[in-house]
């Protein structure tokens, strides 16, 4: 996909770019997509969602419910573009051969920029955040911390595939562990003092209810694109991708709908969603308080999972935008013995370290929801383009329900992305990123034609 013309050759959407090793099988896959899904979010969410729907039990399981099979089946168009063209990139990939080079680059610009690099330093200092206080570390020490974060799982994932998807996947079963552990000691016990399964809802506008109560469920589903963004990496990609993302959104969400349901059961509404974190103080009612440094170490590998996750998927699409001669060349250097895009995965290392120094956690988790969602929904969209555009293309797997299902996560899309708007306005500001990427997209086409490449490995 190095040319700029809007219609590609079928060799170009399907062939890899070379040099990256299929070490990552559908275990790993899972490993990758649910350790990153799975972060402080379930431990937090709850709560908005509680508050959202005005403290109704039932409607509060039924939009975590929402969120997930909305995220599943988005993930599942996902899946039938990856398994055609399994090349590292996702997203970018899609919306390239879909609608063009500029609207993909604009995408990727504000990845760089806020969104990936963002999310990475959040998790980096969500660690700190619940390290520190244990080690009696404050001030200055909290953002040094969340660089040793980033620095040491980037390190590991700097030495292949098969070591940072072994991580994430460890970390993956250990926080499963915790949860698991959490879930079991709720459901048995019988000292809880919670309201019950009511969808009681005490009036007014129930569709914004709702659609505000799913928007914060799905902060807690965010990261189901990642495993199509190392499609290249990952063994067999045609049967596992679309059994990554049918186990892993389904698995997680019958877990998070069963995790709250457990909250719910020990705490009244009420106090879940006035509390700063629901599931400590869930803990402290079944253990008493010598407990919480248990939930905190579980926390803390959560979202140790979901860093390593973020850091072993988002450089690659750097690195395919720089192969196609989008974006600063350095990113499409390949080391070839590890078959990781080395230069990408040291800059972004070092780009959000540097983000740890001036942003708070809760500010980088917001800061470009509206930009991110409405690149989603223009992904999914290009499932229609992407079958009309190049009928002969192979495809492995086609998403159940077409063209139902697609259109349905679209139109659910628009209006979360309006709920969000009219709650938030501000949230606009997050399209001043993507559009800055405009002139920006004009500036690399001018550079590479006045400086050609032929190899960037």
């Amino acid at each position: 996909m190095g040319n700029n013309n809007e219609h590609f050759k079928i060799e170009d959407l399907v062939a890899p770019s070379g040099g990256m090793k299929r070490d990552m099988g559908l275990f790993k896959a899972i490993g990758l997509m649910a350790g990153l899904m799975i972060g402080s979010g379930i431990f937090y969410v709850g709560a908005f969602v509680l508050d959202y729907i005005q403290l109704s039990t039932g409607w509060a399981l039924v939009a975590w419910v929402i969120a997930g099979l909305f995220s599943l089946c988005a993930g599942l168009c996902y899946a039938e573009m990856g398994t055609a063209m399994p090349k590292s990139g996702g997203s970018y990939i899609y919306l390239t051969a879909a609608y063009g080079p500029c609207l993909s680059f604009t995408m990727g610009w504000t990845d760089f920029w806020i969104c990936q690099n963002g999310s990475i330093a959040a998790l980096g200092l969500g660690v700190a955040s619940y390290l520190c206080p244990l080690l009696g570390i404050e001030g200055i020490g909290v953002s040094l911390v969340a660089v040793a974060v980033v620095v040491v799982l980037s390190l590991v994932n700097m030495m292949g595939v098969n070591e940072g998807s072994t991580v994430s996947t460890i970390l993956l079963v250990l926080k499963l562990a915790v949860i698991a552990f959490i879930i079991g000691a709720g459901l048995f016990y019988s000292g809880g003092t919670g309201d019950g399964v009511s969808f009681a809802f005490a009036g007014g506008n129930f569709i914004g209810a709702i659609s505000m109560a799913v928007v914060a469920a799905l902060w807690a589903f965010d990261g189901w694109t990642s495993v199509c963004m190392v499609a290249e990496e990952i063994k067999e990609p045609q049967k596992n991708i679309p059994k990554a993302v049918a186990i892993s959104l389904g698995g997680i969400t019958l877990l998070y709908a069963v995790f709250n349901l457990v909250i719910m059961k020990i705490l009244p509404a009420a106090q879940i969603a006035s509390a700063d974190n629901a599931t400590f103080d869930a803990v402290e009612v079944m253990f008493g308080k010598g407990a919480a440094i248990f939930l905190t170490v579980g926390i803390i590998l959560s979202i140790l999972g979901s860093a390593n996750s973020a850091i072993l998927a988002y450089p690659r699409e750097y690195y395919a935008m720089a192969k196609d001669k989008r974006f600063f060349p350095i990113f499409g250097k390949l080391n070839k013995k590890t078959g990781t895009p080395i230069n990408s995965q040291i800059i972004t290392m070092i780009y959000a370290s540097i983000i740890c120094f001036f942003a708070d956690f809760q500010e980088l988790v917001n800061i470009a929801v509206l930009a991110t969602w409405i690149y989603y929904t223009l992904s999914v969209s290009a499932v229609f383009v992407l079958r009309k555009k190049y009928p002969n293309i192979e495809r492995p797997y086609k998403v159940t329900g077409y063209p139902v299902m697609p259109a349905l996560v679209i139109i659910f899309a628009i209006i979360m992305l309006a709920a969000n708007f009219i709650s938030d306005p501000k949230t606009v500001i997050g399209l001043l990123i993507p559009l800055s990427g405009l002139p920006a997209y004009f500036i690399f086409q001018w550079y590479f034609k006045k400086h050609p490449i032929k190899d960037f490995d």
